[in-house]
Formats: structure tokens, sequence, C-alpha cells
């Protein structure tokens, strides 16, 4: 299913720009995510969407997939806390993408969410990484890695590094990221259709969730969730006939 987004959806898929914070939606209480649908009109497909994200990944359809083609060269550029997570944005000048049926999608930004908003087989993991690409037509499609509790990830500590920890702050990321060694060496993948998993939860977002998970360690996971306050997930929403490929 393919969707060119309009203003609002472009807005919702930056996560919150650093010049716009103000939101009444989260992820507790009245505007928790039970609510979003009934919030405004621009949120009602959070409610009546049906091919909404997050999913659990248990039954799936083998396809043959073809191996995913990433392309990642320059690092990320700013670090915002939004409030709703922590998210990093790339020059407006990157050629990092991925190659999705021969079309490539260029990376907008990646964020955090812990615990992770997908689980397989029910589990949810400590942590998962969205990263955001769009291609020249609008449509989207998120890279999703999950991490477990583990080794030290040398990576994610630049990041964490210049974490802003009060919400409505964005910093200048100064140390020089692989964000290749973020993803798993063994890229192979489940893939679905699905949307974005915060308001407007705009359909039609290709999603590639990489099987095999990364680590961080406790002391990683500890610093982001700190710095949230909260859990930043969004409950599985149903299948309603999906299928899942790999």
């Amino acid at each position: 299913m393919k969707t060119t987004f309009g203003k609002a959806a472009l807005l919702a898929l930056s996560i919150m720009p650093a010049t716009v914070f103000a939101s009444h939606w989260s992820y507790e209480g009245e505007g928790s995510p039970e609510h979003w649908g009934a919030l405004s009109e621009e949120y009602k497909t959070c409610q009546a969407g049906m091919n909404q994200s997050p999913i659990n990944i248990d039954t799936t359809l083998t396809a043959h997939l073809p191996p995913l083609t990433i392309h990642y060269t320059d690092g990320p550029a700013t670090l915002i806390n939004n409030g709703h997570t922590i998210q990093a944005g790339l020059k407006t000048s990157t050629k990092d993408s991925v190659t999705i049926d021969g079309i490539p999608f260029i990376l907008q930004q990646f964020h955090f969410h812990a615990p992770s908003e997908n689980t397989v087989h029910g589990k949810h993991y400590a942590m998962e990484a969205h990263l955001v690409h769009k291609d020249a037509k609008g449509d989207v499609a998120v890279v999703a890695v999950m991490f477990d509790i583990g080794a030290e990830n040398a990576e994610l500590n630049k990041l964490w590094a210049t974490m802003p920890e009060q919400a409505e702050q964005d910093v200048r990321v100064t140390s020089q990221m692989d964000l290749n060694a973020l993803l798993p060496i063994d890229k192979t993948y489940w893939r679905f259709s699905g949307s974005l998993t915060t308001p407007p939860c705009t359909e039609g977002v290709t999603w590639i969730i990489l099987k095999h998970p990364m680590t961080l360690s406790e002391v990683q996971l500890k610093k982001f969730t700190q710095t949230m306050h909260h859990n930043n997930n969004r409950p599985e929403q149903p299948l309603n006939g999906r299928v899942i490929v790999e």
C-alpha cells in the first residue's frame, strides 16, 4: 500500500522538529495512546485505522525477500529531546538511504522507544530504534532495530554523551557516528505495511524489522528512560488480516 503524505503527516513524520514542541498527546494520562484518536480530528486514524503500528510479529509468510540495500555514510547532525523521544536529525544534503523495491528512500531522522514498540512472539525488547526514510514521492519506510540488554553499544555512547536532558532542548552532535554500527551484520528482516506509531498515525508506511537485535548496557538504557521519565511505546495494534513476510 502506497500513500503520499500530506503536510500534517510530514509534520508528524519529523516527530516534532526543534521549532514545534507543543502537543497534547502523550504516553500517559488523558493524552495516552488509547485516547489519541479522540484528541483531534487529524488524529482519528489512530483509532479508526485498520493498518496501524506497532504489531506483534508471530505468524509470517516466507516470500524470499531480497537482501536489504543500505547505504549510510553520514552521521547525525543534531539531537533533539522533544518530550516524546530522543531524535537524531540528519544534514539536509545527506545521501544516507535504503533501497526498497528498487526505489531509494532517504533517511530523514532516527529515534528511540523503550521498551520496544513492535514485539516478536509477544516479547518486548529493551529498546527499539526507528530509522525513518522517505522517497521522492513522499512515501515512508521505517527500518527498525531491536536492542537487548547486554554489552555496551559504542555508537550509542556517542549520541548519549550529548543527550539533551530537558524537553524542547536540541544540541549539535559533535562526534562522528557510524550509523552502520547501529545495525546488525545479518540484515535479514520482516516486512509489513503499517503506520506512523505517533499521531496522526498515518498509514501506508513500509515497515522493515531487522530480525537480529543489537545490545545496549543497563546504564545506557537507564540514561534514556530517566531522560524520558516514562515509557514511550505505543501498545501493539491488531493485524486486521495483514500478512508479515520474510
